[in-house]
């Protein structure tokens, strides 16, 4: 019976999973370079959906120092229904030091600054000796070659594709007409639902730019628009990264908030971390 990649992927997400990379990755806190290597791995703790480096602990410039009473950084929920199938994953806002495997958690040093608690953690798994996975969000930047990694080290399996398209999109908020559009792009991303990106010119309601920003690391940095009845409906990239550019102020809107009409047919609108409260 054939199977369908989707679920394959679902059901990877329960183990720990590793995938090495072929570029030099460092990191550096301030003007202190933390580590620097060209034997990085990605690796995905059991129900993560994001990858984090791991580098061999001789690549660490600095000092690595047990810390078991750290119970480690949480800044979000836990476990959300986000993941191929609907499969709840450990996102990015859940925090490093949700750990969901066996091992040690470390701190790391920066060399005069303070030190960064519970910012490294060494599996307890044979294939992963030697090394240790250092938190994205500890270090103040991250370069791959000589270019700066934002938001969390990408996937080389996750795809954001963007199509031109005629299809005709209406955002309605109630009775509201919000945009209407026969020329969207349309972006398909791995695991995450299709998205309508419209030109300014085909938005009708008035949106003021809110305070809320976001960034993605396949997209760049997002701005926030706000409709005069909802703050943040909608998301705009006004210099996303190159490989993005196709996207560069369009207007794209939460589809789980509003009525997305794609060619007469009214989009069922889905739960996602997106979603109102």
């Amino acid at each position: 019976m054939a199977i369908r990649v989707g679920d394959h992927l679902a059901a990877s997400l329960t183990g720990l999973r590793h995938e090495p990379i072929a570029r030099r990755v460092r990191a550096w806190s301030g003007d202190r370079l933390l580590l620097d290597s060209t034997h990085a791995l990605l690796v995905w703790e059991p129900g993560r959906v994001v990858p984090q480096y791991a580098v061999p602990v001789d690549d660490v410039r600095t000092h690595l120092t047990p810390d078991p009473g750290f119970s480690g950084r949480r800044h979000g929920p836990g476990a959300v229904p986000v993941g191929p199938g609907g499969a709840e994953v450990l996102t990015p806002a859940t925090g490093f030091g949700v750990h969901s495997c066996a091992g040690a958690v470390l701190t790391l040093s920066t060399g005069g600054a303070e030190p960064l608690r519970g910012a490294a953690f060494r599996p307890e798994d044979p294939d992963l000796a030697g090394y240790v996975v250092v938190d994205f969000d500890a270090p103040d930047r991250w370069a791959e070659e000589d270019e700066d990694v934002v938001g969390h080290p990408r996937d080389p399996y996750h795809r954001v594709d963007a199509r031109r398209s005629s299809r005709h999109v209406v955002v309605r908020d109630g009775d509201r007409v919000l945009a209407d559009s026969r020329r969207p792009t349309l972006v398909f991303e791995t695991t995450l639902p299709v998205r309508y990106y419209l030109p300014r010119e085909d938005v009708v309601a008035e949106l003021h730019a809110s305070d809320t920003v976001s960034t993605c690391a396949y997209k760049g940095r997002a701005a926030y628009l706000s409709s005069a009845t909802r703050a943040d409906v909608a998301w705009t990239y006004p210099a996303p990264l190159p490989d993005a550019a196709q996207l560069t102020d369009l207007v794209a809107f939460f589809d789980e908030r509003l009525d997305v009409e794609v060619d007469g047919v009214v989009a069922q609108r889905r739960t996602t971390p997106w979603s109102d409260a």
